[in-house]
């Protein structure tokens, strides 16, 4: 079963655009910044007097809450994430859990991972970690993203004042508001000016659209400087969290920043001078790497009902433990076998054929307004092995954390780069980052079973929002299991049962161990320093 989406993306792969021109990088306090080379741009330009921005703030949506129970969420919305899909009748398909490779390291960057609502990373012995990813109510698809033509700022945003900023996006369905699933414009121009009209600053979108500036509070205009292959969309279309600010005429949106002000958006449409990209091919549709099945794997199956659980190979204690929904060849060439997404699909739809149906993925509370209390958690840093190092960046423009990765190599180790997902070339970014400290048992040196089988549960941290928060993880029964007698997914709680707040949006569950320890490094950086169980490698 194809998702109606890609058919869309196919007629875009064909036209899109891949133009990475020079232009300045990124934002840097507008009050004390240098005007900056920008391709195309006149730097020392002043706005002529006749020349207004138009946009006007609409009012803002009321923050939402969606969950705990099925009844909960909308009907459209993915009970994993608390966000709308654009094809609801996936969500009547169950669950695609897939072994993916970290390593070796030629199995980076992986293809699909941005896709997955919930995405498991933990310790498979030696140094190394592997994730499983969960896949509902929207499949990876590849994408050659249409982009300006200056070029993609590749440096995460540094708040140092107020911020004025947020995202350009490619408007696919030209309704002038801005979907969760709709994509960011990389490498568009971004030129702030002053009160009097005189350019301050510039900067450019990122891979994701993101673009910011660091201000004092003052009155500001803020254009957006476009390629004749692309047009603004409609303006004030609906509530300020997703419309477009941008005049259609001048691409200019003005802006009072008393304090940071995260909506100024611009939407975007091709026009009709759509510039192709002879030459240049998409990605091959697939997903992976795909690696060996982990004990693991049994316990998150048996929460995710009616799931299909796709691996390479088990050793023999492990085979004989976990589902057989689907497998594919056991290879260590490139970091293990790539699954075509056609194949994948087609899975799916005949496992939804030979389960039962019915299943349930509500069990978490997904909420907009950021939980009281909390710590400052601006870093987070990651240590499993020296070759095996990862961070994660709380980047305000997001809202998320954008996830950096090492390549795994003596004389480079410890240094982080953009992990980005094959598919798309985008940086990866997931709202929630969530650590668990589960009780694990050494079957052998290289074969650990760690425990989340129904009944388990413990401390937890919860990372959102720039904030860190205690909490716990269960797998207990609760009212709905025991009435229904259907499992529901692993649950995050607060100290006092109640549900804990997850940010809508994509979350990343670190399964670390009992001995594993979460520092405060101070400043607002974290480190999470992994300690196998004795008796593994």
């Amino acid at each position: 079963m194809i998702n109606p989406r890609s058919k869309k993306n196919m007629l875009m792969m064909s036209i899109a655009v891949l133009i990475f021109l020079a232009c300045s990088t990124a934002g840097g306090t507008a009050t004390d910044s240098a005007p900056r080379e920008t391709q195309g741009v006149n730097t020392t330009a002043t706005l002529p007097p006749e020349a207004t921005a138009t946009a006007t703030p609409q009012p803002f949506a009321t923050p939402a809450s969606f969950g705990p129970d099925q009844k909960d969420f909308p009907k459209g919305y993915n009970p994993l994430s608390g966000q709308p899909v654009e094809d609801p009748s996936l969500l009547q398909i169950p669950a695609m859990l897939l072994s993916i490779s970290h390593f070796p390291p030629v199995a980076r960057p992986q293809a699909g991972l941005s896709f997955a609502p919930w995405v498991f990373e933990f310790y498979i012995t030696e140094g190394a970690t592997r994730f499983l990813s969960v896949f509902h109510g929207q499949y990876p698809q590849p994408e050659i993203p249409i982009t300006g033509d200056c070029e993609i700022r590749k440096e995460p945003f540094t708040q140092t004042a107020q911020i004025i900023g947020n995202q350009v996006w490619l408007d696919e369905n030209k309704n002038g508001r801005q979907e969760t699933y709709e994509h960011g414009v990389g490498g568009i121009c971004v030129i702030l000016y002053d009160e009097t009209r005189k350019q301050i600053d510039s900067t450019t979108t990122d891979t994701n659209g993101y673009y910011g500036f660091n201000v004092q509070p003052a009155k500001y205009t803020v254009e957006f400087v476009l390629p004749k292959w692309l047009e603004f969309t409609s303006q004030n279309i609906g509530d300020e969290n997703a419309d477009s600010d941008a005049d259609p005429l001048s691409g200019r949106a003005d802006a009072d920043v008393q304090s940071s002000l995260l909506y100024l958006d611009a939407g975007l449409v091709p026009s009709e001078q759509l510039i192709p990209t002879p030459g240049i091919k998409p990605p091959a549709a697939e997903v992976g790497p795909i690696r060996s099945g982990r004990l693991l794997y049994a316990d998150i199956a048996g929460f995710f009902q009616d799931s299909c659980l796709i691996y390479a190979f088990a050793s023999k204690e492990v085979l004989s433990e976990i589902p057989k929904c689907s497998m594919v060849a056991h290879e260590d060439a490139g970091g293990g076998s790539m699954m075509s997404l056609e194949r994948m699909h087609a899975v799916a739809v005949d496992n939804k054929n030979h389960t039962r149906g019915g299943f349930n993925y509500a069990s978490n509370l997904f909420t907009q307004a950021a939980p009281a209390g909390g710590m400052a958690a601006k870093q987070i840093n990651v240590y499993v092995a020296l070759l095996n190092q990862s961070g994660w960046t709380y980047d305000p423009l997001y809202g998320s954390w954008l996830r950096f990765v090492d390549d795994a190599d003596n004389k480079t180790a410890g240094q982080l780069h953009a992990d980005t997902d094959r598919l798309t070339g985008r940086q990866l970014h997931f709202e929630n980052f969530i650590i668990i400290f589960p009780e694990v048992d050494v079957i052998s040196p290289t074969n650990l079973d760690i425990h989340l089988e129904q009944g388990d549960g413990g401390p937890a941290m919860l990372f959102r929002d720039g904030m860190k928060y205690e909490i716990k993880w269960s797998t207990k029964a609760g009212e709905y299991e025991k009435n229904i007698g259907q499992r529901r997914p692993m649950q995050f709680l607060n100290p006092d049962g109640s549900s804990a707040k997850l940010k809508p949006g994509n979350t990343w569950i670190f399964v670390a161990s009992p001995y594993s320890i979460v520092s405060d490094e101070g400043g607002g950086t974290w480190r999470l320093r992994y300690y196998a169980p004795a008796g593994s490698k």
